[in-house]
């Protein structure tokens, strides 16, 4: 197991949770669910009259295109916005409903949260049992033919209903692949934020104009980059999408007309005709075959998600107390990497992060950066729920190895706010994504000071991570209480006796917080010094310059 660098942010009070507001691009397109764990929320459709919810109220929002639909909640307030897959519809209450959210389903539904914001792409089934089933003697390959989208009542989306002939050509020439991977992400900023969409709900109909709009690109260059980047049009990208989902969904145990509402298919026979086409076996076979083997059940984190939708639709319409469903078993992502800093935080429970050989424990309370660029697995233990906090380009944050952040509980509502703020259309005003950033710039500071020349003897690295540790505090980690060999490892291997080691450290991190635009007076209290005076002079010693000189200096450069 490694030792990761691990420092403490939430000792004090968090700051203060500001009002939000609903502003989606596509509120329509899905059913909504508000659940307000504290505070207050409002509802309000069509400018009729408001509906008004406190914390352990929920409000069901059908799909609907209505003119308006306006949800904003209080200061202090928590409010979870989840998101049904666009083909749950059907199955949710037709008006606006208001219902109590028992106390024993909250974490659940912060767990449901997460998995619909999370990328779906870990297999809790066997996917070898699958691909076994799928590809048996006598299977067909899929035709060229079976690949387009047919006529207008078997066709899976309603731009699928008037395909140009030319359309039709292209996607002949570019067959969609035989296996159950998911298809090839393309790497286009506007593309990709598309198929990350189709990934979560492939049930999503919108026209490659609409989808466009919404990515700021044109319809044109969506589909350029679609083909060059993944092989495959639009289209046949998206069916790809929607027959992988639709075989998550009957791994599940869905019912054929159930799976084709939640993958974006017009009806039960345009599924029908491209499933077959694919694999070379209707739903119905596939479904049978399937759970007449050994060894093929679990859930998919997407099918688990729809099955908690079920769940959370059953528990507003019973009028007696329901019992909360189970916490999901055990997960894992496959192996990836990421283009960004992601900010991951365990909410309950606890998980791990392996890079390589090298394992880190994900505590409760812990938020964890994970860099970008180096390829790694998550994972999360029995009944552990861990929630995305934000993001941070490589431009924004430098990090070359995981860095941690231990927060008290009383920090909780906090950041489910930022988790929310950061993953859905529920944010205040005046949201800024990078503000996750200046939460942890204590820390990330101390994590720059690791640049300090580190001793590589296991002992002294260990004394040399709590001072880092307990930077903070006046007087920090006692010499006195560190053994002579520590000491001369310093020596040796540093250049630097301890205490000349933590000073070059605290510099280090007060450089840091000055650029960033903290005040002196708070960067002497983060690097352990009672006087801003007693800071003042060491700063000066060890730079030459004054804090404010400093700060001022590298406030021009930046200009």
């Amino acid at each position: 197991m490694a030792l990761l660098s691990s420092f403490s942010a939430g000792a004090g009070r968090p700051p203060a949770i500001p009002g939000a507001r609903w502003r989606p691009a596509d509120a329509h397109l899905r059913p909504l669910l508000l659940w307000v764990r504290t505070g207050t929320a409002h509802v309000r459709l069509d400018g009729g009259p408001t509906l008004h919810l406190k914390a352990g109220e929920g409000a069901w929002i059908p799909a609907e295109d209505r003119a308006e639909r306006t949800i904003t909640t209080e200061p202090g307030t928590v409010a979870f916005p989840l998101c049904p897959h666009a083909g749950v519809g059907t199955r949710g209450l037709p008006e606006l409903t208001r219902f109590d959210v028992p106390g024993d389903w909250q974490d659940w539904l912060i767990q449901l949260f997460n998995l619909q914001v999370t990328p779906f792409n870990g297999h809790g089934y066997s996917p070898e049992a699958i691909a076994e089933l799928l590809r048996r003697p006598g299977t067909r390959p899929p035709t060229p033919a079976a690949l387009d989208h047919g006529p207008a009542p078997e066709t899976p989306a309603a731009e699928e209903r008037h395909l140009a002939p030319e359309t039709l050509a292209a996607e002949e020439r570019h067959p969609a692949p035989e296996t159950l991977a998911p298809p090839t992400m393309p790497r286009a900023r506007g593309a990709r934020a598309v198929a990350e969409e189709l990934m979560h709900d492939p049930a999503l109909d919108l026209t490659v104009e609409r989808w466009a709009a919404r990515v700021l690109s044109s319809a044109r260059t969506l589909r350029r980059d679609f083909l060059a980047e993944t092989g495959l049009t639009f289209e046949q990208w998206r069916l790809h999408c929607r027959l992988g989902a639709a075989v998550e969904f009957l791994a599940a145990g869905y019912e054929v007309d159930q799976v084709a509402a939640l993958v974006g298919f017009a009806s039960r026979n345009g599924l029908t005709r491209a499933f077959k086409g694919r694999f070379g076996l209707t739903p119905h076979e596939f479904g049978r075959k399937l759970f007449a083997r050994p060894g093929g059940g679990g859930l998919t984190q997407r099918a688990a998600a729809a099955r908690q939708t079920d769940d959370l639709i059953r528990m507003m319409r019973e009028t007696n107390i329901p019992t909360a469903p189970e916490m999901l078993p055990p997960a894992s992502t496959p192996s990836h990497t990421n283009d960004i800093h992601v900010l991951s935080w365990m909410y309950r429970g606890s998980g791990y992060l392996d890079i390589g050989d090298r394992r880190y424990e994900r505590e409760r309370g812990v938020a964890t950066w994970i860099p970008a660029q180096l390829e790694h697995v998550t994972g999360l233990r029995e009944n552990s729920v861990s929630l995305p906090l934000g993001n941070a380009s490589t431009a924004d944050l430098h990090l070359t190895a995981p860095l941690q952040v231990r927060f008290s509980p009383a920090w909780d509502d906090y950041l489910m706010f930022c988790s929310i703020s950061a993953r859905s259309a529920l944010r205040p005003d005046d949201h800024n994504p990078r503000h996750i950033l200046d939460l942890f710039a204590g820390q990330v500071a101390a994590q720059r000071a690791l640049s300090v020349p580190m001793p590589t003897d296991p002992r002294a690295r260990a004394v040399a991570l709590e001072c880092l540790r307990r930077i903070g505090e006046p007087g920090g980690t006692q010499d006195a209480d560190i053994r002579a060999e520590i000491h001369r490892a310093f020596r040796d291997e540093t250049g630097m006796t301890l205490a000349r080691w933590r000073y070059a450290a605290r510099m280090r991190i007060a450089r840091d917080l000055l650029t960033g635009g903290a005040p002196p007076s708070a960067v002497a209290r983060r690097t352990g010094y009672a006087h801003l005076p007693t800071f003042s002079a060491a700063f000066s010693r060890f730079h030459g310059l004054s804090p404010r000189e400093y700060q001022e200096r590298e406030a021009a450069r930046g200009r």
